[in-house]
C-alpha cells in the first residue's frame, strides 16, 4: 500500500479554515433546495458562493483515473437512485425526491470535501429512515477515527449500523485521504473487519463517506456518464465529512 500523507498542525489549521467555509456554502445551498429548482441552478449558486468565500472549486474539470471526460460542474447533484458524482442538469426537483449534494473546494492549497442528503418537500417514511441511518453511520464512523484504531474499524462500524437498519452499503466507492490533492491514500471502504487495514495515526486527514442503498449495494453508471446509480433502481443516500486526527482525537474539519 502507498504511504498515507501526514499533515502538520499548520496544514490542519488551514484545512479547518477551508472546511468551515465549505460547511457554510453547503448550508446556504441546502436552504435553496425546494420543489421546482433545477440542479443546474444549485450548481450556479455553489459557484457564486465559492467565489464569494475566495475559494476554488475542487470538482470542476476533474478527470478521474477511469479516463472519463473532465467533470463540467463545481457541484455533484444526484437524485433518487443516483448516489454520487452526477453532473447538474435542467432536472427540476420534485416533491419526494432524495437529493445528494457533494461539494469540494480548494482553499490556500488544500482541499475540503463534504456531502449531505436532503429530502425535497415531504418524503416517505422509508426514505427518511435511509437518510437517518446513513447520517448516523457517518457519526459512528467518525467516533472510530482515533489513533490506534484501523480503517477496518471504521468500515465495520458503518456496515454494521447500516445493515442492522435493513439497508446496504456500497462496495464500489469509498472514502479517501485528502490534502493537497482531492484524493489521496488511503481508500476507506464503508465495510470491513475490525482491526484490519492500516492503523490510524495522528496527522492523517481523510474523508469518511457512507454511501447506502435501500436495496442491493451494486451500482452502475448513470445516464450522464459521470454519476453512479443503484443497479436495482432503489433509493440511495450519502453523507461525508473531512476529518483530521489530532492529539485531542478526531476533529471534523467540515463542521460549521
Amino acid at each position: 500500500m502507498k504511504k498515507i500523507p501526514i499533515k502538520t498542525q499548520k496544514d490542519i489549521a488551514i484545512m479547518r479554515e477551508g472546511g468551515r467555509i465549505l460547511a457554510k456554502i453547503m448550508q446556504e445551498l441546502k436552504e435553496k433546495v425546494a420543489v421546482g429548482i433545477t440542479t443546474k441552478e444549485l450548481n450556479r449558486a455553489s459557484e457564486a458562493l465559492i467565489l464569494k468565500y475566495k475559494a476554488e472549486p475542487a470538482f470542476k474539470g476533474y478527470v478521474s483515473k477511469e479516463g472519463e471526460e473532465p467533470f463540467p460542474s463545481s457541484l455533484c447533484a444526484s437524485v433518487n437512485d443516483v448516489i454520487v458524482h452526477s453532473s447538474p442538469s435542467d432536472y427540476k426537483l420534485k416533491q419526494g425526491d432524495i437529493l445528494k449534494l457533494d461539494l469540494g473546494i480548494q482553499f490556500r492549497g488544500f482541499y475540503a470535501d463534504m456531502a449531505i442528503t436532503i429530502g425535497v418537500g415531504e418524503i416517505d417514511t422509508e426514505a427518511r429512515r435511509l437518510i437517518r441511518a446513513t447520517k448516523k453511520a457517518l457519526k459512528l464512523g467518525i467516533k472510530k477515527a482515533r489513533e490506534g484504531n484501523t480503517f477496518g474499524d471504521i468500515g465495520e462500524t458503518i456496515q454494521r449500523h447500516v445493515e442492522y437498519q435493513g439497508f446496504s452499503v456500497v462496495r464500489q466507492l469509498c472514502g479517501h485521504g485528502i490534502g493537497r490533492e482531492i484524493h489521496q491514500e488511503p481508500q476507506i471502504p464503508n465495510y470491513g473487519k475490525r482491526h484490519k487495514g492500516p492503523k490510524i495515526q495522528r496527522g492523517m486527514v481523510f474523508c469518511i463517506e457512507p454511501m447506502t442503498t435501500m436495496g442491493h449495494w451494486q451500482l452502475e453508471k448513470a445516464n450522464d456518464g459521470f454519476g453512479y446509480k443503484s443497479k436495482d433502481g432503489s433509493l440511495t443516500a450519502h453523507f461525508e465529512h473531512t476529518v483530521a486526527i489530532t492529539s485531542k482525537g478526531a476533529k471534523v474539519l467540515t463542521a460549521a
